[in-house]
């Protein structure tokens, strides 16, 4: 029996089901969105494109919004959402979801479907308390209080924060801006940006310019990664505009020797390799082997071969590679909060202890690889989020306590961003401010030795 969703038809897989599945695995037991939605969607590669836009966009969707769906809820039900069974609450949070933000699924289908989905996971009993709720949501008002909490979906203390530091204007243009639709950004061979672009508009994949990058494009509209031949054919790189001025703004020169220490999923280190322009080398390193296969993936696609691949904790010296390195790449582990909106279980998973464990993790790594920074050669520090501890204060530190001077990013990153750099060089990009992630990124080099 097909399933219809809002007017159109579906094949016989019930994509409502499968929905339910992914976000009990992500909301109920703490599972990644990305890594569970990704296999999931890798199972269900052959459904239809709409089927599966209808998937990625109610599992993100109701992660993202979880805080106002429960708001929702709270409204309607005598039963608060912390008091529900988790199947239940996780069918009520989709069934709102469809309700406010899916304007393609009718009021009747999105409450029917609940009702069946919940009566096929052995809880026919309560179909009337979920068909109640829903209607009630159905009919109620769409107004939402003023607070940026219940309104942006993020967690009280973390809008305290950014607001105690950003300003309240800059903090609700971030939040807003983690909730927009997202492209996915992609880095091109540099020279051939002008031909893949006509090349994935003419397959009907919705493509243009980047902001920042004459070599960075942004596209959406396609079905499956790899379906695209461009893709398979190792002619661009998925990667972030944001994370590409990291090889833009290191100074590679051919013949030189790079390390990136924390290098998964490899569009740095590729990055940096094509800089190289098939000369030098680049040693990637990453923790673990699923970690080191993921490089190795993108390494392989886009045909690299000045590629070292190391399973290396970053922890630990390697000794062999002591002031080997003309250029350190050290896009460290960090709380990721400058890319909620690619991954919106992020800001339901940090805490500000976590924040400042990531601050010393970040430390004890640099404490160890700036040794592999030749005399005069450069690191690059950078991190995914926006917080102080994990970027202004980390870099001020590390300036303070090695060998290292801090050379200012104006002269590196494009015209566009010059302003953007602070008057102690660094650049912190920020989501809704800025047309990429939140990212902060920092240039030191290696004080040379005294003579004599």
């Amino acid at each position: 029996m097909a399933v219809k969703f809002g007017g159109f038809m579906n094949s016989d897989v019930n994509m409502r089901e499968v929905a339910l599945s992914v976000l009990l695995e992500v909301l109920e037991r703490n599972s990644y969105l990305n890594s569970v939605l990704g296999m999931t969607l890798e199972k269900y590669q052959y459904l239809d494109k709409q089927d599966r836009a209808f998937l990625t966009r109610l599992c993100e969707g109701v992660v993202e919004r979880r805080l106002t769906l429960d708001y929702y809820l709270n409204q309607y039900s005598k039963v608060k959402t912390e008091k529900m069974k988790p199947v239940i609450r996780t069918i009520l949070r989709m069934g709102v979801y469809q309700l406010k933000y899916m304007d393609q699924v009718p009021d009747s289908a999105a409450c029917n479907e609940s009702v069946k989905l919940a009566v096929k996971k052995g809880f026919g009993s309560l179909r009337g308390f979920v068909n109640g709720v829903l209607r009630a949501v159905a009919r109620g008002e769409d107004s939402i209080p003023g607070n940026l909490s219940v309104k942006y979906s993020m967690p009280e203390w973390l809008v305290e924060k950014w607001t105690a530091v950003y300003g309240l204007e800059k903090t609700e243009t971030m939040l807003s801006a983690f909730l927009e639709s997202r492209k996915t950004h992609i880095r091109c061979l540099e020279g051939e940006e002008n031909m893949l672009l006509e090349e994935l508009i003419s397959e009907g994949i919705e493509a243009e310019r980047g902001a920042y990058l004459p070599y960075a494009l942004t596209i959406s509209g396609y079905n499956y990664l790899r379906q695209l031949k461009s893709f398979r054919e190792g002619r661009f790189q998925v990667q972030d505009e944001s994370s590409m001025l990291i090889g833009e703004c290191a100074g590679i020169r051919p013949e030189d020797i790079v390390v990136d220490v924390c290098g998964a999923p490899g569009g740095k280190a590729t990055h940096a390799a094509q800089k190289l322009r098939g000369k030098g080398l680049v040693s990637v390193r990453d923790l673990t082997e699923k970690k080191t296969a993921l490089i190795r993936e993108n390494v392989d696609r886009l045909g690299l071969t000045n590629v070292e691949i190391k399973e290396w904790d970053a922890l630990t010296l390697d000794e062999a590679w002591k002031e080997k390195a003309d250029v350190v790449l050290a896009d460290l582990p960090c709380s990721g909060l400058g890319i909620i909106g690619k991954k919106p279980d992020i800001k339901y998973h940090a805490s500000q202890e976590g924040i400042e464990a990531l601050r010393d993790l970040q430390r004890q790594i640099l404490s160890v690889v700036w040794q592999y920074v030749k005399p005069g050669g450069t690191l690059l520090y950078s991190t995914c989020t926006a917080t102080p501890e994990e970027n202004e204060e980390n870099a001020l530190w590390f300036a303070q306590n090695f060998d290292f001077e801090l050379v200012s990013l104006k002269e590196a990153v494009p015209e566009i961003l010059k302003n953007e750099v602070s008057e102690k060089g660094f650049l912190q990009l920020y989501p809704g401010v800025h047309s990429c992630d939140g990212f902060f990124l920092a240039k030191f080099r290696r004080k040379e030795r005294k003579r004599g």
